[in-house]
């Protein structure tokens, strides 16, 4: 069939609590493309799975995940983070990439290590990264690919296209392979922006169908969803239709 876009989970997909292996687990299930996490550090840099820096206690106070050791997280916390690699070593079975989306750019040079230590660049890359960041992960990171968390404030100041040219700049000078943005901000002089730029267009978060179906037709290289299952079983629909166009006749 046509390229369909890279199915991507997000963090918490399928019903399941965000950064857990279970959500992973049910997404590997369905046959995604790439699995999504959030990614902070610990006071003693070890790279874990979580959206904010603040965290529960067992004794009712909040503390600070860059503020305490990973040890300390496990014996204070009334909920699990997993550690990236646990996460990774389950990527690396499953043969999947890890989309890794960094809260902080502390994360970046542990996370950097990290994936050189266990020979994974080929199974991740990095997105969360606005300009700033992005120059940061080329210095920290330079072989580990990254998206460009693109700056919204430009479709603010600039007509639509000037917008989209300027943040096509921004990611080629950060060295980045595409662009990550909200699928709401996305028209299809977009795709034809970005991609004469050579440039991918990521989209995140999709939950409808229907707007699943108008991504994909105007060629979107990769959605992010929660709801995986909508957008395979969405992939195999399309495909077979596309069979169906491409059949030959029967002879008389």
């Amino acid at each position: 069939m046509s390229s369909f876009p890279l199915i991507t989970a997000h963090t918490g997909s399928m019903g399941y609590p965000d950064h857990s292996f279970e959500s992973l687990q049910a997404s590997l299930a369905l046959g995604i493309d790439i699995y999504e996490d959030d990614i902070r550090i610990t006071r003693d840099g070890i790279p874990v799975l979580a959206h904010d820096d603040g965290i529960e206690l067992g004794d009712g106070r909040q503390g600070s995940l860059e503020k305490l050791s990973l040890n300390e997280v496990h014996a204070m916390s009334l909920t699990p983070f997993p550690t990236l690699q646990e996460m990774l070593v389950h990527i690396r079975k499953a043969g999947n990439i890890m989309n890794l989306d960094i809260k902080t750019d502390r994360a970046l040079e542990p996370v950097s290590a990290l994936i050189e230590q266990m020979n994974m660049k080929e199974h991740v890359f990095l997105s969360g990264c606005a300009y700033d960041t992005a120059l940061k992960a080329g210095k920290y990171a330079p072989e580990i690919r990254r998206l460009l968390n693109v700056n919204l404030q430009h479709l603010q100041r600039l007509n639509y296209a000037d917008a989209i040219i300027q943040m096509c700049e921004e990611a080629k000078h950060a060295d980045c392979f595409g662009l990550n943005l909200p699928f709401q901000v996305v028209r299809e002089q977009l795709i034809d922006i970005v991609k004469s730029n050579g440039l991918d267009v990521y989209v995140w978060t999709v939950m409808d169908v229907e707007d699943m179906r108008t991504l994909a037709g105007w060629g979107v290289d990769s959605i992010t969803t929660r709801n995986p299952l909508k957008l395979t079983t969405l992939r195999e629909e399309m495909k077979r239709a596309e069979e169906k166009q491409v059949e030959p006749k029967a002879k008389l």
